[in-house]
């Protein structure tokens, strides 16, 4: 009884306070046109090709075995590539967390972790090829193969394993040190080995989490177009087969079947990963550890798995490393010393550099603040306010995370080229620098979200009541009280978004008109060509552009943040 009470007060206040209503409608007018449109249209191609309701489509694409192959290959490539991921990320979490290391091989950790995050999705595409390809640094020149082809399956799982591995670090490394070690100890003190107590003890408990971690793997790696696109030769994927179906084929009904294909699996995968795994992996690792680890000091633990893990990041660290290398370069291939600085000149004066990276920054600059307002917004909305479309807005902000770039894309092809519903309505965003703002907002929208919604969880109602019991509004309210409180995590999401919308290619390589140069688009159009070193020029450029914004956002939190350390006088 007192609980309906409760909810009915909190429905008139909320219908009491125009501004909220006002941010509500839009917001799920938002969402609606530009996450649930483009996806209901998919199926509506997919089932409704001729005019009427059929599975003729899905039949006629099922029967193309480039269609049927290019599954396969991809949820191969997707298990192999998680579980690889997935192992490579607990070794480097455990000995992070229960070995005791030196600070070089400390900061080796952490750069690993960071560089996939500042560098575009296909830079050890480029590394890959520059180093083990057939004119390779390492191949020809050092170890005289001249046969090796680093195209195709194993290509793409070893650059994806090394591209992806870092989140399932970052990931399990968390887990981890949530673990109470007064749980290992006492099986130690049993007269268990470690190996014992690890397979025994510490499995177990991480074993939701690293189902959780296989999975937010597979699904990057299934919905990855980049990689596939640059190395992966004649191994068809589900991401490059729907692109190539709608460029090369024309047949956009066809392509939209496929992205409803792939939809299918990354969303069944998506529902497992949060729904299930999410929440098993929260209610087994709870609550603070009660006193600290006893870390490894063992030699003969100690220092295998030290040295294994810091020549793995070594390696990692100089395949980044080749691609600003391979850019000065004279001639890829053929010639490589003196180095030369003519690439990055040429990137300016002959292949319209300085266009694609004003296009890219500016576009990419005005999405960020948008995404990360956005993000606050629905985080604020879920986390303090109950009305009856909380659940919905929530659900389909987070659906994006689950939505692969080439499926938004061909998404926003088909429900906009034509305008709404094939009216002409909206029809003049499509091919302008505001679609691929959209896109850029949409897909980064799911992670501030995400950082938004832990930060808010945080802060006691009672601190906002306050300020709604002196009679400030609700936008009042979120820009003076709330907001303030949660700044880091708006910054945090201010350059998350402009470096994920810089270094994205999947959807707006599909949607970019010849009107806008892009960076990643310029890189991949020259990877294709085998022009590496212009490609690595383009990388280099980009690398810095986000490194620095990412440098500017730690100094920027540390210096004016909530966090910031309060000096006393």
């Amino acid at each position: 009884m007192a609980k309906g009470q409760g909810a009915a007060l909190d429905r008139k206040k909320l219908m009491a306070d125009p501004i909220m209503v006002t941010t509500i409608v839009v917001l799920i007018a938002f969402l609606t046109l530009f996450i649930l449109y483009p996806l209901a249209i998919l199926l509506v191609d997919s089932f409704v090709g001729d005019g009427s309701f059929s599975f003729g489509i899905f039949k006629r694409i099922f029967e193309m075995p480039t269609f049927t192959r290019a599954i396969f290959n991809t949820l191969k490539v997707g298990l192999v590539v998680g579980i690889l991921s997935t192992l490579l990320g607990l070794l480097f979490a455990y000995v992070e967390v229960y070995v005791r290391m030196n600070k070089f091989a400390g900061g080796l950790f952490k750069l690993v972790s960071m560089l996939p995050v500042v560098s575009p999705p296909f830079v050890l595409s480029l590394s890959m090829i520059m180093l083990f390809g057939k004119a390779g640094i390492i191949t020809r020149f050092l170890l005289g193969i001249y046969d090796n082809n680093v195209y195709g399956y194993w290509g793409i799982v070893i650059v994806q394993t090394l591209t992806f591995f870092p989140v399932c670090y970052m990931m399990l490394r968390g887990l981890l040190k949530n673990i109470d070690p007064s749980l290992e100890e006492a099986a130690r003190d049993m007269g268990a080995s470690r190996w014992r107590v690890f397979m025994n003890v510490t499995l177990p408990l991480l074993l939701p989490g690293l189902g959780n971690a296989f999975l937010v793997t597979f699904i990057e790696s299934i919905a990855d177009f980049a990689n596939p696109m640059i190395i992966g030769g004649s191994y068809d994927t589900l991401a490059t087969t729907i692109y190539l179906q709608i460029t090369g084929a024309y047949d956009k009904a066809g392509a939209a079947a496929m992205a409803v294909v792939l939809l299918c699996i990354t969303l069944a995968m998506f529902a497992v990963q949060k729904y299930y795994l999410e929440a098993k992996t929260a209610a087994t690792l709870t609550g603070k550890a009660s006193r600290a680890r006893m870390l490894i000091e063992d030699k003969s633990v100690k220092i295998p798995l030290t040295v294994l893990c810091s020549l793995g990041a070594l390696f990692v660290i100089m395949m980044y490393v080749c691609v600003p290398i391979g850019a000065c370069f004279p001639t890829w291939g053929y010639k490589f010393f003196p180095l030369t600085g003519k690439w990055f000149a040429q990137v300016f004066t002959k292949y319209h550099g300085l266009k694609a990276f004003k296009d890219s920054f500016l576009l990419s600059l005005i999405a960020a603040p948008i995404t990360a307002l956005l993000s606050m917004i629905i985080s604020y909305l879920v986390v303090k306010r109950k009305f009856k479309a909380k659940g919905f807005i929530e659900a389909v902000s987070m659906l994006a995370m689950a939505v692969p770039g080439t499926v938004l894309g061909v998404g926003y092809i088909r429900g906009y080229s034509g305008g709404l519903f094939h009216t002409g309505v909206l029809q003049g965003i499509y091919g302008t620098g505001l679609i691929l703002i959209i896109v850029f907002v949409v897909r980064s929208l799911p992670t501030g979200t995400r950082s938004g919604i832990s930060a808010l969880r945080q802060i006691d109602k009672s601190i906002e009541e306050s300020a709604y019991d002196m009679g400030a509004d609700s936008f009042t309210v979120f820009r003076t009280v709330t907001l303030p409180l949660i700044k880091d995590s708006f910054l945090s999401g201010l350059v998350t978004a402009f470096v994920r919308s810089i270094t994205a290619i999947s959807a707006i390589i599909l949607l970019v008109t010849p009107s806008y140069l892009l960076i990643t688009v310029q890189i991949n159009e020259f990877a294709e060509k085998g022009a590496f070193s212009l490609a690595c020029a383009f990388a280099t450029i980009l690398i810095v552009i986000t490194y620095s914004a990412v440098l500017i956002m730690n100094f920027v939190i540390k210096r004016f943040g909530t966090s910031r350390k309060i000096k006393e006088d």
